[in-house]
């Protein structure tokens, strides 16, 4: 299909964990149209043009090839496909502010402002403009009023069509997903509007599938679903800490709980905690609109989910240091992961993080192996960097170790030989799995003393 006779340009502005494998999809999917993937970041745009993407996500790459150079493009010319463009979808960075009003809590909009002006400078013709960055309920006001101050003449519709990816397993997310959502103002004009996306999104997406709003509804439903499935990994947590002290297994507790129809199985794995870009960023979002509507005690609800998983990360630590004679001064740790969780290299708001320092902190000779997350891993600890080491292979990771920490879920540290790693290990040799992905009876049996999350520990001396 020729450029000219594309049915319309679509432009993403960001090309990161949402922009990029969200236009690929709608690329792969939607032929019709022309998509373009533009960022102010030159290697980043340079990396999604190459078979080494920027991100790693499982069956990415082959969904990227099957569009690229056809109707899929990255640019870093973005006030040109601005121009262009007949719907832009915005999928910028809306981190935690770190200063001022609302520090530590509310979401940072500079750069979505900014991203709305340079929409603005740059337009010359109607647009549509879809709200995929997770952001604050009423953020499609304030676009309108800095959209809708043109003297141009131009007319644009605010759409909000948040994400619902899981990193891991983002491909399948948007391939099958659970539901899209798609809100407006229900004006005869956003209406029209909202049709043009759910047109978008129906090429492959069952039509059942496609949840229709109004724009308020769409922007808070994002951030209530994040706060509800990490309310749910902080309760099953909580809960863990109980299971330990009265020899409870805190998997058959989940797995009880979970056959209850009203409660279901899924986000009941109890783990070190949960981490990632969005649960505690668009859970402590939460918290601040609460407590700008004065509603203190919704507010105090949910800002308790994020200190029951800073706690579970405190509470791993100490059970380390404990089980290690309470003190790991000298001690060689290999942690086992330290991505967020399985098949990603995202580390932001990783458990690793936390733990790693303050192990780093007691002194201990801290080795980290993840088989993708390594090169974020040095970032996060750009301070600390002389303090720890790095060995992507886990066997030379464990070499000589007094205990390993399973921080991520990979597949990969459930097949490893751990009879050659123990002996390869100082004795006694602990195993804390801090994602209870292990089979403890095994490695009890080698002669591990092995520590699980909500599980009374299998050691071979007595406490």
């Amino acid at each position: 299909m020729s450029p000219s006779t594309f049915q319309k340009n679509i432009l993403c502005i960001g090309a990161g964990y949402v922009g990029g494998p969200t236009m690929a999809m709608i690329a792969a999917k939607c032929p019709q149209y022309k998509i373009t993937v533009v960022d102010i970041n030159p290697d980043r745009i340079a990396a999604w043009q190459t078979d080494h993407l920027p991100i790693y996500e499982p069956g990415l790459l082959e969904i990227v090839k099957q569009a690229r150079g056809r109707n899929l493009f990255f640019s870093t010319e973005i006030n040109r496909h601005i121009q262009e463009a007949d719907i832009i979808f915005v999928s910028v960075n809306t981190p935690t502010k770190t200063f001022g009003e609302g520090a530590g809590k509310t979401a940072d909009l500079q750069y979505w402002e900014k991203t709305a002006r340079d929409i603005l400078k740059a337009s010359d013709s109607d647009k549509i403009i879809v709200e995929k960055s997770t952001l604050p309920v009423r953020t499609a006001a304030a676009l309108e009023r800095i959209l809708h101050s043109n003297e141009k003449g131009i007319h644009f519709d605010i759409i909000s069509n948040p994400e619902f990816l899981a990193e891991g397993t983002a491909v399948n997310d948007l391939l099958s997903p659970d539901r899209v959502l798609i809100g407006s103002r229900e004006t005869e004009h956003g209406l029209k509007a909202r049709q043009e996306i759910v047109d978008i999104y129906a090429n492959w997406v069952p039509w059942e599938r496609i949840i229709t709003s109004n724009i308020w509804s769409s922007e808070l439903s994002k951030l209530v679903a994040n706060a509800f499935l990490a309310q749910r990994i902080s309760s099953i947590n909580s809960i863990s800490a109980l299971c330990e002290k009265t020899e409870a297994s805190v998997s058959e507790v989940a797995y009880a709980i979970g056959q209850d129809s009203r409660i279901g199985s899924k986000f009941l794995n109890a783990s070190v905690g949960f981490g990632g870009s969005c649960f505690k960023k668009d859970i402590l979002n939460l918290v601040y609109i609460a407590e700008s509507y004065g509603l203190f005690e919704v507010a105090e609800y949910w800002e308790q989910v994020v200190r029951m998983n800073e706690y579970q990360e405190h509470r791993f630590v100490r059970t380390m240091i404990a089980a290690l004679f309470n003190t790991v001064s000298t001690k060689r740790l290999a942690l086992f992961g330290f991505a967020f969780k399985a098949d990603t290299g995202d580390t932001r708001e990783a458990p690793a993080i936390y733990i790693t320092r303050k192990l780093v902190e007691e002194r201990a000779q801290v080795v980290i192996s993840d088989p993708q997350a390594i090169a974020n891993a040095k970032n996060d600890l750009a301070d600390i960097l002389s303090e720890v080491s790095f060995q992507q292979d886990p066997y030379l990771a464990a070499r000589e170790a007094h205990a390993i920490a399973v921080l991520t879920e990979w597949n990969l540290y459930k097949t490893l030989d751990y009879r050659r790693i123990f002996q390869s290990m100082l004795k006694p040799a602990f195993i804390f799995d801090g994602r209870n992905i292990l089979d403890r009876e095994l490695l009890y049996k080698i002669g591990f003393n092995v520590y699980s999350i909500g599980r009374p520990p299998l050691t071979h001396f007595q406490d």
